[in-house]
Formats: C-alpha cells, structure tokens, sequence
C-alpha cells in the first residue's frame, strides 16, 4: 500500500446557464439516465458504473470558444467519446442538438460543440 486514502472519481461538471436543457441533450446524446435531478444540478449515471457526467446551473457561464481565441473564454476540458461508426455518430450528434465545429484538426475525429458551447470529440480508433 502506498499510504493514498482510497480515491474514486464519480463524475464530471459541466456548468452550463441551464444544467436541466445541458443534462437532456447528453441523456439523448448518451442514452444515460439521471440518477439525481434538481432545478440546478443533474446527474446522470453510465451504464454499467463508473464515472457519469454532473451538471450545474452557472448564471455567470460565458460560452468557450474553440479553438481557442486571445481575450475569449477557453475550454477548461472537453470530452473523448469512442464510436464505431463516425459517420452515424455525426448524424446522431446533430440530431440530438450538436453543432459541428468550423475546425476539424483529425481525419477520424468530429469536433462538436454542445448547446452550451462545451467541445466535445466524436472518434474511432
């Protein structure tokens, strides 16, 4: 034993100006479910266990801007989301409120952004 108390990680935050409408477009997105449901806070579970996916109401949120731009609000993280067919995936994503990036730095991975604004990649090994 190395003297580290047991540590889990059980989720990501995203701050959004609405967590309920951010929650909903990854519950569609996903396909997870809410495990916890309040005005300004949604939780939803993966599948299986693991670490979901929380969302928090933020009045002062400022949308990101990507890529990156001098003066702007950065994205602190952005999430990595494996699918075996891109080009359905795509099709779901937009379908499910998405907006496809102008700026597509990989051949096998779609940059989207949620109806937040927060990136969030689409990929295939």
């Amino acid at each position: 034993m190395d003297g580290r108390p047991q540590i889990t990680l059980t989720a990501t935050v995203l701050d959004a100006p609405d967590a309920r409408e951010l929650a909903g477009f990854y519950r569609r997105l996903l396909g997870w479910s809410a495990t916890q449901e309040e005005d300004d806070w949604v939780v939803l579970g993966a599948p299986g266990g693991g670490a979901g996916l929380s969302f928090q109401t933020e009045k002062q949120y400022a949308r990101p801007v990507w890529p990156a731009q001098p003066g702007q609000p950065q994205m602190s993280m952005h999430l990595d989301i494996r699918v075996e067919d891109l080009e359905a995936a795509c099709e779901h994503a937009t379908k499910a409120g998405a907006t496809l990036a102008d700026f597509q730095p990989q051949e096998n991975v779609r940059v989207f952004l949620d109806p937040a604004g927060h990136p969030f990649c689409l990929y295939v090994d």
